[in-house]
């Protein structure tokens, strides 16, 4: 066992929250070498960004921006931070955090808790070279224009991030998920559209981050929205209020957003609809119980260019990065594909 992977199991001992803080300081504290150069199978184009791995972090491990530089040593082909939203909040009352070890499983409902923007924008200023860092875009609790708050996040980080996702699928923000509705998608989206920079060499990709919860008609409602007004990709998906029966950790009662291991087949039904709607018309990025090399080629040879992971990472550490682009590597090979693109859709 390394040694960061051995920290990482003495935080599994902790309180979920504490552990999360002390991770962070110490990806933002300590000097860790910088990965070596990914095999050149695993290259991928994702909505004109250019990747040396398919393998990101979603969002909500460094909500400020505070550990990029760790981050982008732990051998990420992207990194994304947030949700951030315009003014800083507090977030949900505690605790808001709860680890189901028996799962694999995360309940989370921080409510959106961060610094804010203008905190988040000076930290991306100082971002690391050679990684794209995406920002996750979030709406503050007690704002009633939603729409005007994703804008806003927008044009404050202009300049500063590789990507931009924008979240309206948190089950923590009261209303939020609401957003998802075709009538409400299309302002959202068309205010997005309209803040967007002119300039082609100024615009950087847009990507949308939906519920695994959505039925398949509603995915494709989804899908024409954001052909229509210029989005670059979806990300599927986020956090479920689901909760499966095969659950056994005593926490499994506690409201909030389940990731981990037991979300997987509502992330996968979520993936198969959108590839489905979108006939690679549009890029997809697989979240959702992806914890394995196996896992995350299944998802690509279902229609995912590229894949997220977070809770994974609290069970099997951060060489779960490394682990997961060596396995992904050699069943590429052993099923005779000589790049990455080649699987992408590849079962459907």
């Amino acid at each position: 066992m390394s040694v960061i992977d051995l920290g990482g199991a003495l935080l599994r001992r902790m309180d979920p929250e504490q552990a999360h803080r002390l991770a962070i300081k110490g990806l933002s504290a300590l000097p860790f070498p910088a990965p070596a150069a990914d095999d050149p199978i695993l290259r991928i184009r994702l909505a004109g960004l250019d990747l040396p791995n398919p393998v990101g972090l979603a969002a909500g491990l460094d909500k400020n921006g505070e550990a990029l530089r760790g981050l982008s040593r732990l051998g990420f082909g992207f990194v994304e931070c947030g949700s951030v939203t315009p003014r800083p909040q507090d977030g949900n009352p505690l605790p808001r955090l709860f680890r189901l070890s028996e799962d694999r499983a995360i309940i989370n409902r921080m409510g959106f808790n961060n610094a804010g923007l203008d905190a988040f924008a000076d930290r991306l200023e100082r971002r690391p070279a050679g990684v794209v860092v995406g920002a996750n875009l979030g709406a503050n609790k007690d704002t009633e224009d939603k729409a005007a708050d994703y804008v806003a996040g927008l044009k404050r980080l202009a300049g500063r991030a590789g990507y931009f996702t924008v979240n309206i699928s948190s089950p923590n923000t009261p209303g939020l998920r609401a957003l998802q509705g075709r009538d409400q998608l299309d302002d959202l989206l068309g205010r997005i559209a309209a803040a967007r920079p002119d300039e082609t060499a100024l615009r950087v990709p847009v990507f949308l981050k939906i519920a695994p919860d959505l039925v398949a008609d509603e995915i494709g409602l989804i899908v024409e929205a954001s052909l229509a007004h210029g989005v670059d990709g979806l990300i599927v998906s986020n956090t479920t209020l689901e909760r499966p029966q095969t659950l056994r950790s005593p926490q499994a009662h506690e409201a909030g957003g389940l990731s981990g291991a037991p979300i997987r087949p509502f992330a996968e039904k979520a993936l198969r609809a959108a590839a489905e709607a979108a006939e690679g018309r549009l890029p997809l990025i697989a979240v959702g119980g992806v914890d394995s090399g196996a896992e995350a080629y299944a998802r690509i040879r279902l229609g995912a260019t590229a894949v997220q992971i977070y809770s994974a990472l609290i069970y099997e550490g951060p060489g779960l990065v490394g682990r997961i682009k060596r396995d992904l590597a050699n069943r590429l090979r052993a099923d005779g594909f000589s790049a990455l693109s080649d699987a992408v859709g590849a079962a459907r």
